[in-house]
């Protein structure tokens, strides 16, 4: 016979090729490989760095030693996490398509995923409260938004976020309801996804994304009219000199600032909120490759922080010039101003 047949026998890859259960693996060849570690590596590398200059900054200078910045302090050492504890096993699951660190590790990954994220919503959420009194109410500013009240501020985020993260992945509570089908469709060995039922997907991001989101937005909406009138009233009346209705100069660029924060926050985070709500009604479709890259946008908001600072504060780029070249080891350098670039007097 002339005729001949060619029998294509499709070869499915897996995690663990000789274990029953197995997740299947996707093998990137190795041109694409290479630039996607070279990214994720660089996104670690910038994540890492970048916030630990913010926080040896806030810690090192007295000047900066306010409630404000101990705030931005707790937001970054969350930011300076996810790129330590979280991005390096999601980097190397990411491009090799498998998770090989076992099951425990996999409850911890996605509890620390829970916890950073909570925290950082949080810290945003109390950084618009300090915002709001230091602009809407600033001669109660003082009395109100002390260092004390900023440490249990700094305590309650990160022990509800700790609480909600370890607690919801330990206890099953993302499954609850669909046991079965996770069991049966979803776990694999090789595998470490979050998943989550309809109800604990939309009770999540509402009650950790969408109401904080939207309440911040209401708050720095609020910021920014009181703003306005204050500076109209003063150009009205003329009354330059009139240091109890105005703002200064610092105080309005750490609010516009911060304010940038959280709009890079939400605009990042939000595409992976919205996939996380639709994706238990449509039965689980969204493809694998898709949820990862939305996972990683919003962990750029990580990346993002110390650049937005670096943008708009002339005194961490200052700061940043001392912490690279080692002026912060010389005696008294805590106590520079950072706005003039003198020694202050006063320890």
């Amino acid at each position: 016979m002339n005729s001949s047949y060619t029998e294509k026998v499709e070869i499915t890859a897996y995690c663990y090729e000789y274990l029953n259960g197995s997740c299947p693996k996707f093998v990137y060849p190795l041109f694409l490989k290479v630039p996607l570690y070279l990214f994720f590596g660089s996104v670690v590398i910038l994540t890492v760095f970048g916030n630990l200059f913010v926080i040896i900054t806030v810690v090192h200078f007295k000047q900066l030693h306010m409630p404000t910045n101990f705030l931005v302090l707790s937001l970054a050492v969350t930011d300076l996490l996810l790129g330590a504890l979280f991005m390096p096993p999601l980097m190397v699951q990411s491009v090799e398509t498998c998770w090989y660190l076992g099951n425990i590790f996999c409850k911890i990954h996605c509890s620390v995923a829970i916890m950073l994220c909570s925290a950082s919503i949080i810290n945003l959420s109390f950084i618009s409260i300090d915002r709001y009194y230091a602009v809407c109410h600033p001669l109660l500013y003082h009395s109100k938004i002390t260092s004390s009240v900023t440490v249990i501020m700094i305590v309650i985020c990160w022990s509800v976020s700790a609480g909600a993260g370890f607690m919801i992945i330990f206890l099953e509570l993302n499954i609850l309801g669909v046991e079965e089908f996770y069991y049966e469709n979803v776990a694999c060995a090789g595998g470490c996804v979050m998943f989550q039922s309809a109800a604990s997907s939309t009770a999540s991001s509402v009650l950790s994304f969408y109401i904080p989101g939207l309440v911040m937005l209401s708050i720095y909406m609020k910021i920014f009219r009181v703003a306005q009138k204050q500076a109209k009233s003063i150009q009205d009346s003329k009354c330059k000199n009139n240091m109890k209705s105005i703002l200064s100069k610092e105080e309005k660029k750490a609010t516009k600032t911060l304010a940038v924060v959280l709009g890079v926050f939400l605009s990042l985070w939000t595409p992976f909120f919205i996939y996380n709500v639709i994706n238990p009604f449509i039965g689980y479709t969204v493809p694998p490759i898709l949820i990862d890259m939305l996972g990683w946008i919003g962990l750029l908001n990580s990346t993002c922080n110390p650049i937005v600072y670096a943008f708009f504060y002339k005194w961490f780029r200052k700061a940043f010039r001392m912490i690279i070249s080692g002026q912060i080891f010389q005696e008294g350098s805590s106590r520079i101003n950072l706005w003039t670039g003198y020694l202050e007097l006063q320890s």
